[in-house]
Formats: structure tokens, C-alpha cells, sequence
């Protein structure tokens, strides 16, 4: 029988017979992880599965089929002795040789005996003899007639072993096998049947951990598949393959190391060097822009392929899409291997092939994490058009050992320009990725990128390519700007207009709280917040019916308490008429398709009556409509066209509530409509898009309705707004001139604690 010899290093494992400094074989148990135990695994199963046998959980016991043939085959006697065993192996596994089958009867009369010593009975060790027959049989046929050959087969066994697999795993190791017990749960169900590690010795290397939580032969093989798939889609190789950052210096800056020359970077035929890196942060506010300036130069300046994109890649056009040539997948591999066809670049071969190996690469990559293949080929025609756009400028005239320059600064805003980038580091190109603005997030990640990180942080929104982009900014001029970020940051304090993005949350109030909060800043009103850069507004949205106590007076006597000088009016019901002309209504269907309000079309249209207000309160008043829309508030919506009447409405505002929307401040002074209705009309369906726009813009909003009618909700969707009833119905009142109503303006509490009330 073979010795357990000892190893010097995992590749042992795989060397012949004759090759070993010491005749015999190798039965490991593994017990931890490293990404060398990684690696031996793989090479392991795969000389397994060609010669050798591989074992994922519990080897099954025989079942009563094969129990069955056993008996027919062989009969049920069994014998204690070396000469019945031999016999049986003889006629039971008729391709062992004599060597092997002497071996094999050997260590298993050995196995049996020590069963006898522990006081088992004739009839256990005739039971665990057949079954060790019939496992030879079933599950290691294949590899009994190798057993002591010079090319040793192998077993692999993942998981814990128990005591009679144990038993016949080291016979069959005695006999001339190599064996490896993966143990991710660890030794404790080993040593139960082997405490005193007699049978197999333990792996201990430097660096091992736990095992990953995920680890497993079934990952394994899915990788070795996944792997074998990938090399049938690259077809005929590129000659070159990427040495990404390797060659960098461990203090690199990034642009130094991007203005060496591909001779300075490595001289190994088999590689191209590139770099892949991201700088977060600014090294020198002042220096910055004028230090990026020179840099861009002087890659001009040296002839190599550059594009450099500030704050974002743009998304292809309609005309660059239709030109992908793709149809409708069912398999990862059959999507990649037909858009891989895309990819040309006749003007060089090699650099095609590197092109089509890289997108193999990154889709392989991006299909583990897309889930849906529809989104995958989404984003995979992203890739072919940006290539397309950009490949003129970054490889016209390519020779080897060129190496061409992407810049992108702002950082990545989503998965599609993240994978255009991990597309491009995986061809002849640095990809530089500036972040100066530490407050924005860049998207990517990948294993190959190297980050570099600054302290300061620069709003710098536009890579300086002219002198005359290149704005240089005092040090008293930073000094101020991280004083301001200092005062306004988390404070309770807000410079003007320092939010561009806000949400709303309507309050439910009480009556008589109304008044009081009526005049109180955004700031000041309860469940105000700030977060991730965005505001919440407490707003009022609500109907007041009914007149308090009959006092006419006092009536219309505190609505005038109401009017401030950002409240707009409304005394006449309807305010705009149902069939009144409106230039946008011959535009609204263009606007919406297929459950998106297209924002971009919008603002580009000829007639888009906002186009001066300031950018962020444009983008406001849009995702505000948006909003408006699919929250279905109005009546109709998705049903006969109402979305249409809401786009057509909203973009043909009143000027004084246009202007009132630009002056507005999201932390300050919150605008505000006054919607008076005293008659039985109703109102027109333009205005309750208006009132309802408004609430979700960051109005307060007020209806007053004595008579206590319905004619606020007809159109819309459910009780939108609270509903106080303030006193008795009165009916046929006409809304006097507010202006000459006597009033006193009711003081805050805030200037009541300071002595400031009038």
C-alpha cells in the first residue's frame, strides 16, 4: 500500500508518480481560504474531473436497485479475510489489475479489522463491506483500474465527511489515490471519526482565513464555464493584453504618470500600459484649474488620441442607437457574441480584436449583476455608440505601442457610463476620472481602478481647455467659500437660495393653527428638513367652510391677515375658463410618451414659455409636473387625456405666479394662493391643475368656501386637501375690495420674545 507523504507546496499535488522526492500520495483536508488555496482548487477540479472523481456533499448509500445486483452478482456471504475480499474485487471490478486489486483488499480488510476492534458485530462489518462494494462499483469505477498509476487520479470531496466516507476515501488513497477535503465548515466533524489525524494531514499555509460564506464546487465549476464560454466569444486573441497601473510608482499623482511615454511605462512585448484612475478632491484650490490646463496642453501638444468630457458623456442619439445592428437574446453568450459584431476598426486588426476581447470582458462581468438581458442589451448598445462616437478621436492613426487618453470630469452618473469607462481601461487607453467636488459622488467601481484622494474640495464644473476657461480663484476667495460651507452646513443657518431640489409634505393642522403658521418661514414650520441636498417644505394645502359665528366682518377680515406680499389671489370661480386659449395645448402630446415626461424636448421646444427662469427653478416647476401626473391627483389622468391638459396648463402659468415661483427661496418665505369661491360655481379643471401644481411647487394653499359646496373637488382624485368646517353656511356673499379693510398684522412669536411687537 502508498505512504501519506507530506508536501512542500500545493503544486505537488499535480506532480507524476516518479516525480515525487518520495514514492506515495497526498490526502489533504483544507480548512481555510486564501486566493493561492483558490487557485489550487480550480487547477484540482479540473485534473479531477478529467481523471478522477469529484464529490459534492454526501456520497449517497447504495439504494435497494443496488443492493439488488449486488446480491445477483455476488450473494449476500461474506467472509473476514484478504483472500474472500480479493476474490470478490476480482469478479466485481474485473479492470483492476492484480497490483491494484491486492492494494485495494489489503487497505479494506485493514478498514474492516479496526471496525471488529471497536466491537462491531459480524453482521455491521458485512454491511459495511457491501457498501463499500457497491461505492467502489457506482461511484469510483472509473478511477480503480488507475489506482498507483504514475499519472495519480484524484479524489475531491467538499463538505463534512462522515466516518464510512472517510473509510472508503482512505482506502482508496492507501491503494494509490491523491485525495483533497475541502472543509468550509471547519475540522470539528472530522476529528469525530479520525481524533487523532492518523488518516489525513491538515493544510496550514500563511495568510489563510475563513472559507467565503459563498464558496462553493458549484461556484467553481459556474466560473470554469463561465470562463471556457468567454474564450469560444473572443475568437483569434489580440497579441497584447493590458498592464493596467501595475507599473505605477507607489506615490503616483495620477498625471505624472499619465505623461509618460509608453517606452518610460514597460518594454514587455506581451503588454500595453495604461492607467486607470480616479482623483477625488483638488491638491491646490488655487493651482488646480491652471494645473489642469497645462496638463490637457501637453497632451495636445504631444499627438496622442485625447478626449477629454465634462460633468456628463451625453446619451447616444436616436441616430447612433438605430445604427447598432441587435436582435432579441434567450442566453448571455448569444447576446454578447452577436453585438460583439459591431465592433470594428478595419483601419487595425489587432485593435479590434482587443476591442471585442474587452467587451467580452466587461458584459461577461455586468451580466452577473443586470439580471435582466433586456437591461444588458441596453446598456451594451450604450457601449457600442459611445465607442463609435469617440473612437475617431482617441485612435485615429493607432500604432502600437500607442496609448491614448479619456478624460471625464465630474465623475460617472450611472451604470452606463461606469461600464463605458471599465470598457475603455481594458483597451490602449488612460482613463483619467476627475472628482474635485468632493460633495458628488462618482459611481464606479472596478478592481483595476486606482483612487487617489485630496483633502479639498472644488466645484469645478468645466475641464479648462482654452486660457480662457481657466478661472483662478484667490486663496481670501476659498477661504471665504469654506467659511460659508462652515456657517451653512448642518447650522440651522441657509444662505439664499442654497437648495435647488425640494419635496413637499402637506401638514395637517387645526383651524385656528393656520394664522399662526401662515406667515412662519419654511425653516421655522414643524417637520422642516434638510438632506443629501435637498429641502422639505411643511406646506399648507386646505378648505376652509363655512363662516366662524356668521361674522361677516371678521370674516373677511382675517382672510385680508392672510394676504402677504407673495400671496396671489383668486376671487372669481372659474379663473380660467374651461374652452380659454392656450398656446401649449397643440404641444402636450408631444411631451409625454410612454409614461415620461421628456424634460430635455420640453425645454428645447420653440414655444417653452420658461426658458429665462433660472435653470434649477425650471427643473423644479418639470419634476413638479411629472410629479403631478403619475400621481393621477387629477381626474382622468391615463384615462381620456387629462395628462395632456395638465402638461398644457402648468406650462402656461400666470406671469405673477411665474414670478412668484422664480422668487422663491425654499428655506424662506413660502409663496402662497388665496382661492375665494362664494357662489355655486365650480371650478375649471385648469384650475385645479393650478391649485394642485402649486401645493406640490411649495405653495401654501387656501380655498375659503362659505357656502361649504363641493365645487372645489370635482376634479380631483380622492380627499387631496384637509377640509375644516369653521361655522354656519352663508350664501351669495360678494368678495369685497381686501386692500380697504382695516387689519393689524398679527405679531410672531418669535418678535415677542425679543421685544419687537408693535
Amino acid at each position: 500500500m502508498f505512504r501519506h507523504i507530506e508536501i512542500q507546496n500545493l503544486n505537488d499535488y499535480f506532480r507524476q508518480l516518479n516525480e515525487r522526492e518520495t514514492p506515495g500520495v497526498y490526502f489533504y483536508r483544507i480548512n481555510g481560504y486564501s486566493d493561492e488555496i483558490g487557485r489550487f482548487i480550480r487547477q484540482y477540479y479540473e485534473t479531477a474531473r478529467r481523471n478522477g472523481v469529484i464529490i459534492e456533499g454526501r456520497l449517497q448509500n447504495p439504494d435497494e436497485k443496488n443492493l439488488s445486483y449486488y446480491n445477483e452478482m455476488m450473494g449476500m456471504y461474506f467472509e473476514m479475510d484478504t483472500g474472500f475480499i480479493a476474490s470478490g474485487l476480482k469478479k466485481w471490478l474485473p479492470r483492476m489489475n492484480d497490483h491494484q486489486r491486492e492494494n485495494v483488499a489489503l487497505s479494506l480488510y485493514d478498514a474492516l479489522f479496526l471496525l471488529q476492534k471497536s466491537g462491531k458485530t459480524e453482521y455491521m462489518l458485512k454491511n459495511a463491506y457491501i457498501k463499500c462494494m457497491c461505492w467502489l462499483y457506482y461511484k469510483f469505477e472509473r478511477i480503480v483500474n488507475q489506482l498507483g498509476e504514475n499519472q495519480v487520479p484524484k479524489i475531491l470531496y467538499e463538505g463534512s465527511i462522515s466516518y464510512y466516507e472517510l473509510m472508503i476515501i482512505s482506502i482508496l488513497s492507501n491503494a494509490g489515490c491523491d485525495v483533497v477535503l475541502l472543509q468550509p465548515a471547519g475540522d470539528a466533524d472530522y476529528l469525530k471519526s479520525d481524533a487523532a489525524s492518523k488518516l489525513s494531514h491538515v493544510l496550514k499555509l500563511p495568510g489563510m482565513k475563513d472559507f467565503p460564506q459563498d464558496f462553493s464546487l458549484k461556484q467553481v465549476r459556474d466560473e470554469i464555464r463561465i470562463e471556457a464560454d468567454r474564450e469560444r466569444l473572443y475568437g483569434k486573441r489580440p497579441q497584447r493584453s493590458g498592464c493596467t497601473n501595475a507599473w505605477l510608482g507607489a506615490d503616483s499623482s495620477g498625471l505624472s504618470d499619465i505623461r509618460k511615454s509608453p517606452a518610460q511605462r514597460g518594454n514587455d512585448p506581451g503588454f500595453f500600459y495604461n492607467c486607470f484612475c480616479r482623483i477625488s478632491g483638488a491638491w491646490d484650490k488655487t493651482a488646480y484649474a491652471a494645473q489642469l490646463y497645462q496638463f490637457g496642453l501637453d497632451l495636445k501638444n504631444s499627438g496622442r488620441g485625447l478626449v477629454i468630457i465634462s460633468e456628463s458623456i451625453g446619451r447616444p442619439s436616436s441616430e447612433e442607437i438605430a445604427a447598432v445592428r441587435r436582435n432579441n437574446y434567450a442566453k448571455l453568450e448569444q447576446l454578447i457574441q452577436d453585438l460583439s459584431s459591431n465592433l470594428v476598426y478595419a483601419a487595425d486588426m489587432e485593435l479590434q480584436r482587443m476591442m471585442r476581447r474587452a467587451f467580452v470582458d466587461v458584459l461577461f462581468a455586468q451580466g452577473q449583476e443586470a439580471g435582466s438581458l433586456n437591461k444588458l442589451t441596453s446598456q451594451a448598445v450604450y457601449l457600442i455608440c459611445w465607442l463609435k462616437r469617440y473612437q475617431g478621436q482617441l485612435f485615429a492613426g493607432w500604432k502600437e505601442p500607442d496609448i491614448s487618453c479619456f478624460i471625464y470630469l465630474g465623475g460617472c452618473r450611472d451604470a452606463n457610463e461606469a461600464l463605458f469607462l471599465r470598457f475603455l481601461a481594458r483597451l490602449p487607453v488612460d482613463v483619467l476620472i476627475l472628482c474635485p467636488d468632493l460633495n458628488r459622488r462618482c459611481c464606479l467601481e472596478d478592481r483595476l481602478l486606482y483612487d487617489i484622494h485630496y483633502e479639498h474640495s472644488l466645484d469645478l464644473k468645466l475641464f479648462p481647455q482654452e486660457s480662457t476657461d481657466v478661472r483662478l480663484a484667490t486663496a481670501a476667495y476659498h477661504a471665504e467659500r469654506e467659511l460659508d460651507s462652515l456657517m451653512y452646513q448642518d447650522s440651522g443657518l441657509y444662505r439664499a437660495r442654497q437648495f435647488q431640489k425640494a419635496h413637499v409634505l402637506t401638514l395637517q393642522t387645526m383651524y385656528e393653527e393656520i394664522p399662526i403658521l401662515w406667515r412662519e418661514e419654511a425653516k421655522y414650520r414643524p417637520n422642516f428638513k434638510t438632506a443629501d441636498g435637498q429641502v422639505y417644505i411643511p406646506v399648507i394645502f386646505a378648505k376652509i367652510s363655512g363662516v366662524k359665528d356668521g361674522n361677516l366682518s371678521k370674516y373677511w377680515q382675517d382672510i385680508r391677515e392672510l394676504i402677504t406680499d407673495d400671496t396671489f389671489v383668486i376671487k372669481k370661480v372659474p379663473f380660467i375658463e374651461p374652452d380659454s386659449a392656450n398656446p401649449m395645448k397643440a404641444h402636450a402630446v408631444e411631451f409625454y410618451k410612454r409614461g415620461r415626461l421628456l424634460k430635455e424636448k420640453i425645454k428645447a421646444h420653440p414655444d417653452y414659455p420658461y426658458g429665462f427662469l433660472r435653470e434649477e427653478i425650471q427643473d423644479h416647476i418639470l419634476d413638479k409636473l411629472e410629479l403631478l401626473i403619475n400621481q393621477k391627483v387629477i381626474r382622468g389622468t391615463f384615462l381620456n387625456g387629462a395628462e395632456y391638459a395638465i402638461i398644457a396648463q402648468v406650462l402656461n402659468l400666470p406671469k405673477e405666479l411665474v414670478r412668484l415661483i422664480q422668487k422663491y427661496d425654499f428655506t424662506q418665505k413660502i409663496p402662497k394662493l388665496i382661492y375665494i369661491a362664494t357662489s355655486e360655481a365650480v371650478i375649471s379643471r385648469q384650475d385645479a391643475v393650478i391649485t394642485a401644481f402649486l401645493n406640490r411647487a411649495g405653495f401654501d394653499v387656501l380655498f375659503f368656501v362659505p357656502t361649504g359646496y363641493q365645487n372645489v373637488e370635482k376634479h380631483f382624485q380622492g380627499a387631496l386637501m384637509e377640509e375644516h368646517q369653521a361655522g354656519e353656511y352663508i350664501y351669495d356673499l360678494q368678495v369685497p375690495n381686501l386692500e380697504t379693510i382695516a387689519w393689524k398684522a398679527r405679531t410672531k412669536w418669535r418678535d415677542k420674545l425679543f421685544k419687537r411687537g408693535k
